[in-house]
């Protein structure tokens, strides 16, 4: 099983869909809570929608359950939580929620999608790792 990870930060359009295009990734899973922003660019949600399907010739989806909460995210953010506490509350977040139990069929090439342009502080890693160490055989791309 294969999961892809991507931020649009920091990149073009181009370089944005032509990385998920290379992959090979069967769908673009966006893990964000807010997926309609104006800060978004190329990346709000209808604009997804056509640009996978018809660049990529992939699905576009929203799973919100896959995203943080908003009170935890405003912490983090605009409280500058620091990224170990973060880590630690969206991680018990995904064991209460049980994202372990999502149809693995729906995961597997998905390329999960979020802000951060590296995955390093971003849940898109956070949500890959977790599924890796529930399920087993999961290789993980950072696109």
């Amino acid at each position: 099983m294969k999961i892809f990870t991507i931020g649009f930060t920091k990149s073009s359009a181009e370089r944005f869909f032509e990385r998920i295009k290379r992959a090979e990734a069967k769908t673009l899973l966006d893990v964000r809570l807010n997926n309609v922003s104006q800060l978004a660019g190329f990346a709000k949600r209808d604009d997804l929608r056509y640009f996978s399907r018809e660049i990529c010739r992939i699905p576009y989806q929203h799973e919100p359950q896959l995203a943080p909460t908003k009170p935890m995210l405003d912490l983090y953010k605009k409280g500058k939580g620091k990224w170990e506490d973060y880590e630690t509350s969206f991680l018990s977040l995904m064991e209460q929620r049980h994202i372990e139990k999502l149809d693995k069929s729906r995961i597997d090439g998905a390329c999960l999608l979020c802000s951060e342009d590296t995955p390093h502080q971003c849940h898109r890693r956070l949500v890959a790792e977790y599924l890796r160490a529930k399920w087993g055989e999961v290789e993980i791309i950072h696109l």
